[in-house]
């Protein structure tokens, strides 16, 4: 494992990507960052950690062996993997679909994936995640978030949670993708998700609406049955989850 650390950067997406057209890395090289000045998460959005406080690190990988259809395994292997973890510190850890890391109704790890496709094949994929685990206060634009350290109520090695999360994850890619175990990590992503039983309010362009999760797809296709039995299938940011 070949691990490379830097202070600051903008994003270790964008730090990493720049690296490897530098040169070539060998997979699993993790870049990991003390601090992010325009970290970024799904769609654009804007991902907020305070300096030396959380974990902020970018994996890369070469899955070829995956085709563009097939993409949506890498973000259900990589939630699965960060859960797997976590669920040795605490309890009640879910998967938001997409791929967000939630404590009960809190964000507490977000992913963000870049793929490099060619002929129909993913070339390398730069994978990067964010942990809240030592910092303690959040600003009102993101109200949702949630620490480690406000669960727990002490300090995490943030060492010593990259090495498990990063063994993990490496070893997953390796056990389940490599080997083809795909049907394992769909229905582990399955059986991890957030509000994955009973009726919920989501909300879509159309309004509020009562549903409940009946599966995503390979391509990552949420697919929702309302109360009427109707089955409704969105994209992501098609549709949100309302209270």
């Amino acid at each position: 494992m070949n691990i490379i650390r830097i202070e600051e950067t903008t994003s270790t997406n964008v730090e990493l990507q720049q690296m490897m057209v530098d040169g070539y890395l060998e997979e699993g090289t993790v870049l990991v960052a003390g601090n992010q000045t325009s970290g970024r998460g799904q769609a654009g959005s804007f991902w907020e950690s305070e300096p030396g406080k959380n974990l902020l690190f970018s994996i890369l990988l070469y899955p070829e062996f995956l085709n563009l259809k097939q993409r949506f395994l890498l973000s259900e292997l990589t939630a699965n993997s960060i859960k797997q973890v976590l669920d040795n510190y605490i309890d009640h850890i879910t998967i938001k679909w997409p791929n967000d890391i939630y404590y009960q109704d809190k964000k507490i790890a977000g992913i963000l994936i870049e793929n490099e496709i060619s002929e129909n094949k993913i070339k390398q994929s730069v994978i990067g995640i964010g942990i809240n685990v030592n910092q303690e206060i959040f600003s009102d634009k993101i109200p949702e978030a949630i620490s480690l350290k406000q669960i727990l109520g002490g300090e995490i090695d943030l060492d010593l949670l990259l090495d498990e999360i990063v063994n993990q994850l490496l070893s997953d890619y390796e056990k389940k993708l490599i080997d083809g175990e795909w049907d394992d990590v769909r229905q582990y992503y399955h059986d991890s998700l957030y509000r994955k039983s009973g009726m919920h309010v989501f909300s879509d362009e159309n309004g509020k609406f009562k549903a409940r999760i009946d599966s995503v797809a390979d391509d990552g296709v949420l697919s929702l049955v309302t109360e009427t039995g109707e089955i409704r299938p969105y994209l992501f940011k098609e549709v949100s989850y309302d209270r």
